[in-house]
């Protein structure tokens, strides 16, 4: 494909893409390319490890009873298993109800507000089962640890004052976690260098295809329908004594020089 702008017969202008000439682009400018998908990702890097406000997670696994526990030996039918499932929904509308939030934080002790631990707390069933997952996060490890364990202690008394005949139980609790969960610095590292790498690309590409300097006679041919007559040498380049007009001149002074040198000695 080549990149011309030739009329068609309707009299439209007709565009057309030389794949090797932008190729070729590319890869003479291929520095560039490197150098801006060092740079970005390196920006990528940096604001991802000291700019960014990494964040915490703790979680808790929360399983669902729709009928209070008591004694050791207890029968759990179909039917409260599915009871127990749709009640999933219900248990994480009260724990994100304004009422325990507040309670959660006089609890902790920690100064949050309810709209504050609303948006650090979230909750969803696991795989449509009555088990649901509590997920705290935090700038601080040890409060996302301090509010799940709160919580997981509020909660069950909470759920069975609201819900009659319901109850929950504690499965897991991940306590302090000390690996942050956001930013991923590689994932962010990466996508910096891609962007970089692909934007540079853009910017040769968009330079490449509206240059309309002539730059030989291939240009000609590819872009206009119009006889090459003559093509004028380079005559500032000395080294290129086949098309430099200078570099013949040069030639023949040299020979000269070497001729008055020989008489000179003959003499």
């Amino acid at each position: 494909m080549e990149l011309t702008n030739k009329t068609n017969e309707a009299g439209d202008e007709e565009i057309q893409i030389d794949l090797l000439r932008l190729a070729t682009a590319l890869w003479k400018r291929a520095w560039i390319i490197a150098i801006s998908a060092a740079v970005i990702g390196s920006i990528a890097f940096l604001y991802s490890s000291f700019i960014v406000t990494p964040l915490y997670e703790a979680n808790a696994l929360v399983y669902v009873n729709n009928s209070a526990v008591s004694g050791e030996n207890v029968t759990i039918t179909p039917n409260e298993l599915s009871a127990a499932k749709s009640l999933v929904d219900t248990y994480i509308v009260i724990l994100q109800a304004k009422s325990t939030l507040e309670e959660l934080a006089a609890s902790a002790g920690i100064d949050r507000s309810s709209q504050e631990l609303s948006k650090m707390i979230t909750a969803s069933a696991v795989n449509s089962t009555e088990i649901f997952k509590i997920t705290v996060t935090s700038p601080d490890p040890k409060e996302a640890a301090l509010i799940i364990n709160t919580l997981t202690q509020l909660l069950p008394d909470k759920i069975s004052a609201v819900v009659d005949g319901s109850s929950v139980r504690i499965v897991d609790n991940s306590g302090v976690q000390e690996d942050k969960v956001f930013p991923n610095v590689t994932r962010y590292t990466l996508i910096g260098f891609l962007l970089g790498f692909f934007l540079a690309c853009a910017v040769i590409a968009v330079a490449e295809l509206f240059d309309d300097i002539i730059h030989d006679e291939d240009f000609i041919n590819q872009n206009y329908e119009t006889p090459i007559l003559a093509i004028v040498p380079d005559l500032t380049e000395p080294t290129e004594e086949k098309y430099s007009y200078y570099g013949d001149y040069r030639k023949v002074g040299q020979e000269e020089a070497k001729n008055e040198t020989d008489k000179a000695e003959k003499a």
